[in-house]
């Protein structure tokens, strides 16, 4: 099957998810009319508490990027982390769309290619290992409320063990210069053999620029891991407070869904993101949160009311900032290098 067919293959049968999601089975679920009416009658308090909730969410996209990439300054991060997550949502293959969309971004500014490459590995890396460690978290704070649930352990399960060996390949292509050249080698060879069938120059120096990008790197890790971290949690719990208060916003009360059954719904649905399915896990994400928390005690009403609010207010204001960013990049990018890094006297930006 060629590259194009699959493509459309693949476009298709994210397609299918989508309108079997939302044409099918939520409305057996819930009835839309009745999901509307109850988010039509939404307490002002609580729509002031959710704007403000938003808000913060968004502000926290910020911070990961401008601790991996020294220079960028909160004026740039904001607009750029909102443009390069509006991709993730625009186009099959999420994440590896958003991570080439960064990459673009930050070099208009007149950000090197190494720092650039570090810090879109770096935000990438601490936020799927987030991804994985929360269902961890949430079945542990389950534990302690002496529930359990078999499918959510399970996935906590397979969490801390892809985890786990995420973490270990990291330290091993991190660990020595004599390892990452291994590597660079190997994937030099690689691709030379490939550029010899289509009849393209062989590159060279990949061992050395990996054994440079090694240093840097952990160099970077050593000083920052921990605000990185922190700043890769906050950004994550940030989303679960949004959920939360569309949760308590619609009618769902304590005494439904606790807030540590939230969380576990929320993070086992962040985790099928990780499935680069649809746009943003749309369809899936839905499915799965809706039916944790409706198998948690809440109302099917209020809990799809609350779902599909969340998502609204998770993805379309990021989505709409985003693509006023990128419509405007060309009027921002002509100061990229007054505003980005300094870059000095006879060096070229991204040299």
């Amino acid at each position: 099957m060629t590259g194009g067919r699959r493509r459309i293959l693949f476009g298709a049968l994210g397609l299918a998810v989508v309108v079997v999601t939302f044409v099918v089975v939520l409305p057996k679920i819930a009835n839309y009319g009745d999901v509307w009416g109850v988010v039509k009658t939404l307490d002002t308090a609580w729509l002031v508490v959710l704007l403000a909730a938003v808000v913060v969410n968004i502000v926290t996209f910020a911070p990961p990027w401008m601790i991996a990439l020294p220079g960028l300054r909160v004026r740039q991060a904001l607009p750029f982390t909102q443009a390069s997550t509006a991709f993730t949502y625009i186009a099959p293959g999420g994440g590896i769309v958003g991570m080439a969309g960064s990459y673009g971004l930050l070099r208009t500014w007149g950000f090197g290619s190494s720092e650039v490459a570090r810090a879109v590995t770096l935000t990438g890396v601490w936020n799927q290992l987030a991804n994985l460690l929360l269902p961890v978290v949430a079945v542990l704070l389950l534990s302690i409320e002496h529930q359990s649930d078999a499918f959510l352990s399970t996935v906590a399960v397979v969490g801390a063990v892809v985890f786990s060996v995420a973490v270990c390949l990291l330290a091993l292509v991190l660990w020595s210069d004599g390892l990452a050249r291994g590597v660079g080698e190997a994937v030099e060879s690689a691709a030379n053999r490939l550029r010899h069938v289509v009849r393209k120059r062989p590159v060279a120096g990949w061992p050395e620029r990996l054994v440079a990008f090694r240093r840097s790197t952990v160099d970077l890790i050593r000083r920052r891991w921990a605000w990185l971290t922190l700043a890769a949690l906050l950004g994550n719990i940030t989303v679960f407070v949004v959920l939360l208060v569309c949760a308590r916003a619609v009618g769902i009360g304590a005494s439904e869904v606790t807030w540590v059954e939230a969380f576990a719904g929320w993070s086992l649905a962040r985790a099928l993101q990780l499935i680069p399915l649809t746009p943003g896990g749309v369809g899936p994400v839905e499915l799965g949160m809706t039916g944790i928390l409706v198998g948690f005690g809440g109302a099917n009403v209020e809990v799809v009311a609350a779902v599909l609010l969340y998502r609204a207010c998770t993805i379309l204001p990021t989505l709409l900032l985003g693509l006023a960013t990128i419509a405007a990049w060309r009027w921002l990018g002509p100061g990229r290098t007054r505003e980005g890094v300094d870059v000095p006297a006879g060096n070229p930006p991204g040299g």
